[in-house]
């Protein structure tokens, strides 16, 4: 008995790192959000938004800075692809700290929301 109680402690401890290696699809479900484009970075330090920072969020942004939508109801969704080495920042860019309608499919993983973008447009 001690034998298979030491096993399965065992495995316990390695099942959740030898799974992490994996690159597992996590299931997600279509989602339209309205929201406000932010700079992740400027947002979350200095608090700075709305259309006097367009300006610095566009430079940020092209400089590498994640762009994200917060979301109406309080939510920040990061722009994520299912293709490695795609970048999203192009895809929001030019709506840098307007509203925006997006459409795509919405993962919460690790504590984060995500959106894979299908569509945007700007909101009205």
């Amino acid at each position: 008995m001690k034998r298979i109680l030491t096993t399965t402690v065992v495995l316990a401890l390695f099942a959740g790192p030898l799974a992490a290696q994996g690159h597992m699809a996590t299931a997600g479900n279509e989602v339209t959000i309205t929201g406000q484009v932010i700079d992740v970075n400027c947002h979350t330090t200095m608090g700075a938004s709305g259309a006097g920072h367009k300006q610095c969020a566009q430079a940020c942004a092209k400089a590498g800075v994640a762009l994200a939508i917060l979301g109406s109801d309080g939510t920040t969704y990061l722009p994520v692809s299912s293709k490695a080495g795609d970048p999203q920042n192009s895809k929001l860019i030019d709506f840098a700290e307007g509203k925006v309608k997006v459409t795509g499919i919405h993962r919460y993983v690790s504590g984060l929301h995500t959106i894979e973008i299908k569509t945007v447009a700007a909101a009205t």
